[in-house]
């Protein structure tokens, strides 16, 4: 079995949201908590790992870190688990994979030198205020 093939079985077993919802509950949470400039990106077909990137900026380190765990919350609450998560130290990019989402919240310099979406100019942009409820 291939490793794409039993991920997709495990979360299937779980009954988790798909990962477009899950994206969605991701970005409003961060709009809860007062993120700037959300967004999410459709990586369906266009990244080897993952189908969705979430962006976001938080304005300082407490946020970049509250953004960080209520994401965590939202998604555990509907049955998700996080792989892994990077910079929550540094607070300068939190990085969390949840398999098949990844969730990057920068602060403005660290986003603006990365420019991580313009990398991903050609992946569609999604309307998560109303897609995936």
């Amino acid at each position: 079995m291939t490793t794409e093939l039993l991920f997709q079985t495990t979360h299937e077993q779980l009954h988790l949201p798909s990962g477009l919802t899950r994206a969605c509950l991701s970005a409003r949470t961060a709009r809860d908590h007062k993120a700037r400039d959300i967004l999410v990106l459709d990586l369906r077909g266009k990244h080897p790992l993952y189908d969705f990137f979430v962006i976001a900026t938080g304005t300082s380190r407490r946020q970049i870190h509250t953004l960080a765990e209520e994401i965590d919350a939202a998604l555990r609450q509907v049955g998700d688990h996080r792989d892994g998560i990077e910079g929550y130290q540094a607070s300068k990019w939190i990085v969390q994979d949840y398999g098949d989402i990844l969730i990057h919240v920068f602060d403005p310099d660290t986003r603006d030198y990365y420019k991580i979406e313009e990398l991903w100019d050609d992946a569609p942009r999604i309307d998560w205020e109303r897609e995936g409820e």
